[in-house]
């Protein structure tokens, strides 16, 4: 047993490939799992496509996430899409950077192959369960934690030596076999020849196709023991490699002990990544599989609605700006991706409603009633926080609300869930001067009450911290208001410039870089202008909002709204204003960044480890900046701005690859602060070899003395059990004693410790328990956050995890289709006459019963009911033309279980005849039929570098491997 210093030193020693970028042509985790989305989300996107009558074709290759995002839905921000890669990435490294990395059956070493697969399995359920409930941040991180296991399977085991050029297919099923695993006892290795490890594996297990993997111990200076006879995993870090038999079978590198086979792992393990993915999808029907890949249309339409009586011109105004934006966004680029409604009263919260149906939206919206009060505060941030754990990251939620907010004590919680998922918050306040005017159901009743200013500044510093605005009307003006903000949201939205001043009297001089990729420019501004000027790039000079260089500009209430011309180059703005202000200058553009902070790995392979919350303040710190939506534009400088100041601090930049920079900063500002990024677009066209670009992020950051780490390398809860998450809290400042918040959205029942104790530059450890309810839904998100303040509140950090609640499953078969008829009268010259078929879908006695039977291929017409008095049973008639002779169902059950069913008839040239199909074409099994066209089987293998190979290939090689049971 190590003690918890040498632990934590030894945890820090891994890391091998996160972040890193390898100086040979070595494929990491991080390669293989984007090589494998890219390709599975354009054959979703096809299949969309073409099922929704729209066109498609395939982007250039090599494929990029760029690319990809706009074959699938041309006109939208490809940042969505690139975060998430980025996220299933990082969780994928970091089973290599917790004590998961201790975990043999997590690498599949140990020859633990059993225990592997049942966390696949679990994992995998916990997905599809994520993806049911729409909880896709969750599904994301769990997917990526399984990457990393199953990609694991092909270099740590001899599954490669034995010859295998397709996956196991078997590790994504329960209640099958992997293979014939080695005995303990069974000798599988002798020692390598020197560093020649290339015929370690005994010919007898290699011939007999025994499967087996390294044994890995770390190494701690004195040779490390295995069973006798097994194989190591080899290199450095283990301690079994130095005893006999020496050497190792792992495939991680080129230069790893069977380094010459680490590309013919990589294939397999890509083409492994993308049968795990193709598996999700079948699952979960491509529009939700898109979903969960950041893969949509516009942004969430996300509203938080008091309901209390004196709303219900707020109200009306809501439904008024709804159908507004559902009717001249729906079939458009532009049209929500997902529509969530909070309503929130005193005392009384929720439910969040979500959907993707406009008119389902419409119906809710309609069925608010603005009902209750009496006492002015409600729980507008109980209602808040429910929005911000429903909606997806990098969402815009509309608060609206004429009373100050009840639950103030999760004002921190809030705070970090905005820090963490970067959501602008737009808050409409109606009730801050005069009477509040609640009204009864007795029309004319009014009761008193007010919602002073100070009551308003704890709305006006969460939408200031998030980059959003407070916007202070009238209720007669707030239709206006919300339709100005409300529908210029859009998914390819982008901050140039976004300042606050926090007092008035001073004059405050700005300048913001337009390029020409920027649309509709507008300058926002809440709070009073007593003087703007504005100078174009050209020279050109106009005090106020009227002039050459305003296309229109309107005020309402305390919000400004300036539409500008269309100029490239270095605009300047003077703003002069006695009162508080925010100003945010905003257009549209396919160019935009995303970042996250990262500190260096302490260990000999050197990489970066993300920040997941606040970075360390008044110390140097690292900044990874991701551009998107231009293969050409190089980011030159970067700053930290100080929100409410004119603070700032200049970064280092390193550019890695093109579209990933590297900043350092000499130290993290103790304000709070946005990033501001600059740089250059440029290509083989003079017009555009010089253009200057700059964007902002909105979402205010800040920085703290203190830092909160969690382990939920688990994050599965079983309904009506006890989950633990250890914790750890370290200050790098004074000590003292930390107040301890935990705080869940679901509000299921918690313990923890209300306070630590923590000496200077020391830690202190901590553990919540959560339970969730015995009849909590499987796939419900847990959105768990641990809160660290010091006593004086004076500093605090935060972190947030991601738990899914799953019930235990003993359901691993999918459904049968079992055909009763089929009708066809096809005949070469007829292709308006028509087919028809007849079947029984069921999930047999023992199973979860059938969730879903989609189309996947057909222009036919597919029509299902539930068979009188058999729960687990579904009748199925499909009608056809000719023209459309194949068809393909996918049908899942209720724990995610899918399978397909393939039908086809054929078009003689002879007279009408009835033709037999095959019964059913299936990832479980194949049936020959001389009267049906089966799917050929395919040799072609994956590119690992660069999916080169064509699409239709690819589709063969996921059907056939389907088809293959490992022997």
């Amino acid at each position: 047993m190590f003690g918890s210093a040498v632990l934590c030193f030894l945890l820090l020693q891994t890391g091998v490939l996160a972040f890193h970028i390898d100086q040979d042509d070595s494929l990491n985790h991080q390669e293989i799992t984007e090589s494998a989305i890219l390709s599975v989300t354009l054959q979703a996107c096809r299949s969309l496509a073409l099922s929704e009558g729209r066109d498609f074709s395939f982007p250039p290759q090599p494929y990029e996430a760029a690319s990809v995002a706009q074959a699938c839905r041309p006109g939208i921000s490809s940042k969505s899409f690139a975060e998430v890669i980025e996220l299933i990435q990082d969780k994928n490294v970091k089973v290599d950077k917790s004590l998961t990395f201790f975990s043999a059956k997590h690498h599949f070493d140990n020859e633990l192959f059993n225990e592997g697969r049942a966390l696949i399995i679990e994992g995998l359920g916990a997905v599809k369960a994520s993806n049911r409930e729409g909880n896709f941040q969750a599904a994301r991180k769990r997917l990526g934690k399984i990457l990393h296991s199953l990609q694991d399977f092909y270099s740590h085991s001899n599954w490669i030596e034995m010859g295998n050029k397709r996956p196991n297919t078997n590790l994504l099923r329960g209640g099958t076999s992997i293979g014939n695993i080695a005995d303990r006892a069974r000798a599988t290795c002798r020692s390598c020849d020197g560093d020649d490890c290339t015929n370690n594996i005994l010919e007898d297990v290699l011939r007999d196709k025994i499967l087996t993997s390294g044994y890995f111990k770390l190494w701690t200076f004195f040779p490390r023991s295995k069973p006798a006879g097994k194989c190591s995993h080899g290199g450095f870090f283990d301690g079994t490699s130095r005893t006999e038999p020496k050497g190792g079978i792992n495939k991680d590198k080129v230069d790893s002990s069977h380094g010459h086979l680490h590309f013919q792992a990589a294939d397999v393990a890509i083409a492994a990544t993308s049968e795990l993915l193709e598996d999700v999808r079948r699952a979960a029907g491509d529009r939700v599989f898109l979903e969960m890949m950041g893969i949509s249309t516009g942004k969430p339409l996300c509203f938080c609605i008091d309901t209390t009586g004196s709303m219900s011109d707020d109200i009306d105004a809501v439904k008024t700006v709804t159908s507004s934006i559902i009717n001249s966004k729906a079939g458009t680029a532009e049209e929500p991706s997902i529509y969530i409604l909070v309503p929130f009263n005193d005392p009384d919260f929720g439910p969040l409603i979500r959907t993707t149906n406009p008119t389902e939206f419409k119906t809710k919206i309609n069925a608010l009633t603005a009902t209750g009060g009496g006492d002015a505060p409600e729980m507008a941030l109980s209602g808040l926080q429910l929005a911000l754990t429903g909606a997806p990251p990098n969402s815009e939620i509309f608060l609206f609300t004429d009373a100050p907010a009840k639950d103030r004590h999760l004002l921190n919680t809030v705070n970090a869930l905005i820090e963490r998922t970067k959501t602008v918050v737009n808050i409409m306040l109606t009730g801050i001067i005069g009477l509040r005017g609640e009204r009864s159901t007795n029309h004319g009743q009014y009761q008193l009450s007010r919602m002073l200013s100070s009551d308003a500044q704890l709305f006006r510093d969460l939408a200031e911290a998030s980059g959003g605005l407070a916007i202070e009307v009238s209720k007669s003006q707030l239709l206006e208001a919300t339709s100005i903000v409300v529908e210029s949201s859009s998914s390819t939205l982008v901050t140039l410039l976004k300042v606050a001043r926090s007092s008035g009297g001073e004059s405050g001089n700005f300048t913001f870089t337009v390029d020409d990729s920027v649309k509709n420019l507008t300058i926002y501004i809440t709070g009073g202008i007593d003087k703007l000027t504005l100078t174009s790039p050209s020279g050109v000079s106009q005090e106020g909002t009227t002039g050459p260089l305003v296309t229109s500009s309107q005020f309402v209430g305390n919000f400004h709204t300036v539409r500008l011309i269309m100029q490239v180059g270095l605009w300047k703005m003077t703003l002069v204003s006695a009162n508080a202000y925010t100003l945010k200058v905003v257009g549209q553009s396919p160019i935009d960044f995303f970042f996250t902070f990262v500190e260096p790995s302490r260990g000999l392979f050197g990489g970066f480890d993300t920040v997941d919350n606040r970075p360390r303040a008044g110390v140097n710190g690292t900044l990874m900046v991701t551009v998107t939506g231009s293969n050409s534009a190089i980011v030159t400088d970067v700053v930290l701005v100080e929100s409410s100041g004119p603070g700032e601090v200049n970064g280092s930049v390193e550019n890695q690859d093109g579209k990933t920079f590297l900043v350092h900063f000499d130290r993290i500002p103790s304000q709070a602060f946005v990033v501001l990024v600059k740089g250059q677009i440029g290509n083989s066209s003079s017009r555009l070899s010089s253009v200057r670009f700059q964007r902002q992020s909105t979402t205010s950051l800040k920085a703290s003395s203190l830092s909160i780490t969690a382990d939920d390398s688990d994050g599965i809860i079983e309904p009506g059990t006890t989950f633990s998450v250890p914790f750890s809290v370290r200050t790098s400042g004074a000590g003292g004693t930390v107040n301890i918040q935990a705080v869940n959205d679901q509000g299921f029942t918690s313990t923890f410790p209300s306070t630590l104790v923590l000496e200077s530059g020391d830690s202190a450890n901590g553990t919540v328990n959560i339970t969730a309810p015995v009849n909590t839904t499987s796939g419900t998100e847990v959105t768990l956050t641990i809160e660290a303040q010091t006593s004086d509140g004076s500093d605090a950090n935060y972190v947030v995890l991601s738990l899914s609640v799953l019930k235990t499953v003993t359901d691993f078969t999918p459904p049968v289709c079992k055909l009763l008829t089929l009708q066809s009268n096809c005949s070469d010259g007829h292709n308006s006459s028509m087919w028809a078929l007849t079947l029984q879908v069921t999930d047999g006695i023992n199973g979860t019963g059938v969730d879903r039977i989609s189309l996947r291929q057909g222009n036919g017409t597919l029509n299902t009911t539930l068979s009188p008095g058999d729960n687990n049973t579904i009748a199925v008639s499909y009608t056809a033309p000719c023209s459309s002779p194949t068809v393909e169902l996918v049908v899942v059950d209720r724990v995610g279980n899918v399978d397909t069913c393939i039908y086809s008839v054929i078009v003689t040239t002879k007279t009408p005849m009835t033709t037999k199909p095959l019964t059913t074409m299936s990832q479980s099994q194949t049936t020959t039929s001389q009267s049906l066209t089966t799917t050929p089987q395919s040799t072609t293998s994956f590119s690992t570098r660069v999916v080169q190979s064509s699409l239709l290939c690819f589709t063969i090689v996921i059907l056939s491997l389907g088809f293959n049971l490992p022997g």
